[in-house]
């Protein structure tokens, strides 16, 4: 159903296509951070698992709003993970081992990957878009990654 929102189509139809792109992303690395959470080994295992699994909750949180937001436009959203891995711009996790440490800075550096592309993005919705809604609305999941991406590093300080 298509709604009424103050945008024209073509920006809606092309906010929704970016946002998509970025809901790829963000079911990649909730995705990842689940990974953490069960392949976690150590003398550290416990609190690691917890840790993680508070992130992927944060993370699932973020992909639920994007797909509400993508819905809101009055468009559709792809269901299988073919789609999902098709356009992320994640990369393969390398860790070997199945330590905090590792997944730590593999997850860091996917947070902040993610900061600098919805930075950019940010701008495209505001100005060339001529949504500031959405624009609000990708400042405040940066926020989420910015305050994740300092719990992880606060991880490796240790």
């Amino acid at each position: 159903m298509k709604t009424a929102v103050g945008i024209t189509d073509k920006n809606t139809q092309a906010a929704a296509n970016d946002l998509m792109l970025i809901l790829a992303d963000e079911y990649d690395l909730s995705t990842k951070t689940r990974n953490a959470h069960c392949s976690i080994n150590g003398v550290e295992f416990y609190e690691k698992r917890k840790f993680f699994e508070t992130q992927f909750g944060q993370l699932d949180g973020v992909v639920d709003s994007i797909v509400e937001r993508i819905r809101s436009f009055g468009h559709r959203i792809p269901s299988n993970l073919k789609s999902f891995l098709k356009h992320t711009q994640l990369t393969e996790m390398t860790s070997e081992k199945n330590d905090a440490s590792g997944f730590i800075k593999e997850l860091l550096v996917e947070h902040e990957s993610i900061i600098q592309r919805m930075r950019e993005k940010n701008q495209h919705f505001v100005i060339d878009l001529r949504d500031a809604s959405t624009g609000d609305f990708i400042a405040k999941i940066i926020e989420i990654h910015e305050k994740m991406a300092r719990f992880l590093h606060s991880q490796l300080q240790k």
